[in-house]
């Protein structure tokens, strides 16, 4: 343990020292924004990115709106590595920070070991697009918010995806799908769907979990090259992605029966690779680009004024938007807790769970904030804590994502029950009792 601290106080010092960090003024006229980042080990060219973007767009706020309401936000990263009890080592020491709002864990693993901890902390956790897919039952999750989408909503996603460009999910039956995963809680987390899924249309499931960080993956792909499936999804994090899509070009298996999830799809996974990923596809949970009016504000107010987190060429990319949309969500979801609490206040943390489930992001709203085209309006209540499950497909031309599909929206016949149950299952676990309704308006 001692060790951890001393590492994470050095990762808080530099920080201090290279990355912007805005020190605490007090309680009273700062919103605390904590940022767990992973910016060294295997997963740092992903992290990376994603760990930029979030800090930006609290720059981008304070620079150009002076704030929420006139409410500056501070923050201070504390680097993990992406290894999880380091990580709730980071959660436990800014928790009690002064005007703290809520987490970001960054991690599937660290949201699963904070998910007990939020409900007695009651401190809120937004997981864009990871986490525990069942949190979407916010009667279940009060504290949990997986914005935009779960790992089940991505699977359900990719099996549509494929079902069209078959002709029909009918199609799938009797074909070979291998999910090639991070044996993790991340990785492990679409199987449920993807089980289910296989049941409804007859195509066989086969499960080859990779050890982590996965750099070592030459008998992973022997067992693709002889059992020869159909088509391969790839639910990797880091350096697994191009690991993986390396092994499948020495192994002769083609990139365009490859899948990735959302955390596969970002220039980092296949810009080494170029041609050899060319034909690759991912989910897109976001768009991205540079010619977007946020990103083309953070170059003006951020970048523009030798205040940017990283290189400026790295804004708009895929994982540094991410973190922009996080934040952006974040924002927002303290600017509604301000409209019912009080305007140009610090809020609390319990305020700020108030305004993340009363979210109400519509088209008008995000063409505002210069979201426009990058995520669909977003609407959360307090029984649905996710709020949209739209996302698309990309695919990599050997130089860049591009030729994105139309939208899909994960079908709530196949995952409403599975989340009502999965939930229920988890409560009955923990000794936990559903939300009552005047809960809500609290």
């Amino acid at each position: 343990m001692k060790r951890i601290k001393t590492t994470l106080l050095a990762a808080a010092v530099l920080a201090t020292a290279t990355m912007g960090f805005t020190p605490v003024a007090s309680a009273q006229t700062e919103q605390f924004i904590p940022l767990l980042s992973y910016r060294t080990g295997p997963y740092a060219p992903n992290g990376i990115p994603w760990a930029n973007g979030k800090q930006d767009y609290i720059k981008l706020v304070n620079e150009r709106d002076g704030g929420i309401n006139g409410v500056k936000m501070s923050f201070e990263e504390c680097e993990f590595g992406y290894a999880t009890d380091r990580g709730v080592e980071c959660y436990e020491r800014l928790k009690s920070r002064p005007g703290v709002a809520l987490f970001d864990p960054q991690s599937t693993g660290v949201t699963f070991a904070l998910t007990e901890k939020a409900n007695t902390d009651k401190i809120p956790l937004i997981t864009l697009g990871y986490g525990l897919s069942i949190a979407a039952d916010g009667m279940a999750f009060k504290w949990n918010f997986p914005y935009l989408g779960s790992y089940w909503t991505g699977a359900d996603a990719l099996v549509q995806h494929l079902g069209k460009e078959l002709g029909g999910l009918d199609k799938l039956k009797g074909k070979k799908i291998a999910l090639v995963y991070h044996d993790s809680p991340f990785g492990k987390e679409p199987i449920p769907v993807m089980q289910e899924r296989a049941k409804m249309h007859g195509f066989e499931l086969q499960l080859l979990p990779v050890t982590a960080p996965g750099v070592e993956q030459k008998s992973t792909w022997l067992q693709v090259r002889q059992s020869r499936p159909d088509y391969v999804f790839l639910w990797g994090w880091g350096v697994m992605n191009s690991t993986a899509l390396k092994e499948a070009q020495a192994t002769g298996y083609a990139r365009n029966k490859i899948y990735g999830v959302w955390w596969a799809g970002a220039e980092p996974d296949v810009r080494d690779i170029g041609d050899g990923a060319k034909g690759y596809k991912a989910l897109a949970l976001n768009g991205y680009g540079q010619d977007t009016k946020v990103a083309q504000d953070i170059l003006t107010y951020v970048h523009g004024k030798g205040q940017g987190t990283g290189d400026k060429n790295e804004v708009g990319s895929v994982l540094y938007t991410r973190g922009v949309i996080i934040q952006m969500l974040t924002v927002e979801a303290i600017r509604t807790a301000q409209e019912k609490f009080g305007k140009g206040k610090v809020m609390t943390p319990e305020q700020v769970q108030w305004g993340m489930e009363n979210l109400n992001l519509t088209a008008e709203r995000l063409k505002e904030l210069g979201f426009d085209g990058i995520i669909r309006p977003l609407q959360t209540t307090c029984a649905n804590h996710m709020g949209s499950t739209s996302v698309r497909v990309h695919e990599w031309d050997g130089k860049q994502w591009g030729n994105l599909s139309d939208w899909y929206e994960a079908d709530p016949a196949v995952l409403d029950k599975m989340i009502k149950d999965g939930a229920d299952k988890y409560l009955a676990e923990k000794n936990l009792k559903r939300r009552e309704q005047a809960d809500c308006g609290a």
